[in-house]
């Protein structure tokens, strides 16, 4: 398995990893199980602010491993601040991790629990550094927010994206995505934990500031399906896999603390 070709099938998924990416067993790894009663509460945890009000996305693509809505990098209007951030984290791009039909699929699990999908915004500390590639290798370079998908009714805005979906079927696709604001996949509570983690993706540097809301968002089944219309293969190629269970499981949290922001 060389590195380019990381994925999450039977020889090249999660387990395997390690080989080509030896940080996987860091003591920094995510995600992790949050263990709500073994949360500490910080009172000193400020509330995230996001200001997304004028947020401008560009494309969605087919990475062949999720499906990924990018943001014109240049925009200082897209940031998130506060809570644990020490300034402020632009926006970069968001991506879905979902499970199979009828199975779970978010990467954190809440006290053991999945949910059907997880949504991570990922910000990048624009502040310190010159490019996302020098921040994504930076301890305090990234802040990803994670938001739960929970299976329920449909969920009013997520259409924008499904329905943009079989225009990237294939890995590699790219296609115009423009006008879409993320704020409106947010829950009505911003109540979230924290703690130090990685990338859940190779190279799965040890870079990220993890905010992860405790309320979910709802998505109906039909929703979720046409996620799993995408696939992980190239047009030309044969062998062709739909894309789904693309999760990394709970890592050993190794002494880290989750902080909580509420009681």
């Amino acid at each position: 398995m060389t590195g380019h070709h990381w994925g999450y099938g039977k020889d090249n998924g999660p387990s395997a990893w390690l080989k080509d990416y030896p940080i996987a067993e860091g003591n920094r790894q995510s995600p992790i199980d949050i263990v709500p009663a073994e949360a500490v509460f910080d009172a000193r945890l400020s509330p995230i602010s996001l200001s997304y009000n004028n947020c401008t996305s560009a494309t969605i693509s087919n990475n062949g491993h999720s499906v990924v809505v990018e943001f014109i990098d240049s925009d200082e209007r897209s940031v998130i601040r506060g809570g644990p951030l020490e300034n402020m984290y632009r926006l970069k791009q968001f991506h879905f991790h979902w499970g199979g039909k009828g199975c779970s699929g978010s990467e954190h699990t809440v006290g053991g629990k999945t949910y059907v999908s997880e949504l991570h915004l990922v910000h990048w500390n624009a502040i310190k550094y010159k490019s996302f590639g020098e921040a994504a290798a930076a301890p305090d370079g990234l802040a990803v927010l994670g938001i739960f998908l929970e299976s329920g009714d449909e969920h009013r805005f997520l259409h924008q994206i499904t329905d943009a979906l079989y225009m990237v079927k294939f890995k590699g696709s790219v296609a115009d995505f423009k006008g879409f604001n993320p704020k409106c996949l947010l829950p009505n509570s911003l109540e979230y934990w924290t703690y130090p983690g990685s990338l859940t993706t190779p190279p799965l540097y040890e870079s990220v500031t993890w905010i992860v809301l405790k309320e979910p968002i709802y998505v109906s089944e039909k929703q979720m399906g046409k996620f799993r219309m995408l696939l992980f293969n190239g047009e030309e190629e044969e062998d062709r896999k739909h894309m789904e269970n693309n999760f990394r499981p709970p890592q050993p949290l190794k002494g880290r603390k989750v902080r909580a922001s509420f009681k």
